[in-house]
């Protein structure tokens, strides 16, 4: 499945939230330099839906903000709630 996020690099705390609307944001404390917030959001995802982070991969915007994200294992809607249980 593919997700849309909106990431925001060098936040508090690393986080992964669910809008009203339905939109992912993830904020992750690394900064946007080589590939650390990238990194970041990888490991976090994973972590999050117990997932390895070989089956999670961003597969557009790896220098923007918004980025697709392809999640191997697990469909949106499961993805959404364990996101919402986990908050």
């Amino acid at each position: 499945m593919n997700l849309n996020v909106r990431v925001q690099p060098r936040a508090n705390r690393n986080s992964v939230e669910i809008g009203a609307d339905g939109t992912v944001r993830v904020r992750v404390t690394a900064p946007p330099d080589r590939g650390k917030a990238n990194d970041a959001v990888v490991r976090l995802l994973s972590k999050n839906l117990g997932i390895p982070k070989s089956a999670v991969r961003i597969t557009r915007g790896h220098t923007s903000r918004s980025k697709v994200i392809q999640v191997e294992g697990l469909d949106r809607d499961d993805a959404i709630e364990i996101f919402r249980g986990s908050a």
